[in-house]
């Protein structure tokens, strides 16, 4: 999702799509809560030895992938309040210690506290001008999405995200699907089985498939 704000994409009116979204009832912070709550035994379970591991993201191995889904939560801490984000470089936050997760489970603590805040889901943000709401659901497409990632790469369990969540999820993604895909923030989508399960699918519409393993 950071490379929506690295460089401004295709001009394109956003949030129509969002409008119809039936759990508008959750707050992107309770929502952000949610994955958090999933996403916190992961990282804790991710190994030293598994850092140089392969990930469903090609371009990334688990260092990388961590590196990257740690910037994007504190970036997007940035956007919550209506400031810039700088996605030009990403730290390297491993190398600082050994405290890595611990930073995790504070900078997303961070993240459930500004996007909760009142005011954070009103209006504009970004480089892009894309409505708050829908720039709230990137952080949590992230969050969610690259936490499977380290799950799968790592060998660890991820239940289906919460319900509420692949829902509002759904509908991001079919709201950004022709910008993501032109800037190769999805891949192509991947075929499933018919009955598959809403998470998979949600997997599978972001180009990942669903029964990756390393």
């Amino acid at each position: 999702m950071s490379r929506f704000f690295k460089k401004r994409g295709p001009g394109r009116s956003y949030g129509r799509g969002m409008d119809t979204n039936p759990v508008k009832t959750y707050g992107i912070g309770e929502l952000l809560e949610m994955a958090r709550e999933r996403a916190l035994p992961v990282v804790a379970g991710i190994p030293d030895t598994a850092l140089d591991g392969p990930t469903p993201c090609a371009e990334y191995d688990v260092k990388a992938l961590f590196n990257h889904l740690l910037h994007v939560v504190v970036q997007f801490q940035r956007l919550a309040v209506k400031q810039d984000s700088d996605f030009s470089e990403t730290p390297d936050r491993l190398a600082a210690g050994p405290e890595w997760r611990a930073l995790f489970a504070e900078e997303t603590d961070r993240l459930v506290e500004v996007w909760s805040a009142p005011g954070a889901e009103e209006g504009t943000t970004g480089a892009m001008n894309m409505p708050a709401r829908l720039v709230g659901s990137m952080a949590l497409l992230d969050l969610t999405v690259h936490v499977w990632d380290l799950a799968r790469a790592t060998g660890q369990e991820y239940p289906s995200a919460d319900e509420a969540v692949v829902a509002e999820l759904a509908a991001a993604v079919a709201e950004l699907e022709p910008t993501a895909r032109k800037m190769g923030v999805f891949g192509a989508p991947v075929p499933v089985a018919e009955d598959a399960p809403p998470f998979e699918r949600l997997l599978a519409d972001t180009g990942r498939d669903p029964h990756w393993t390393p």
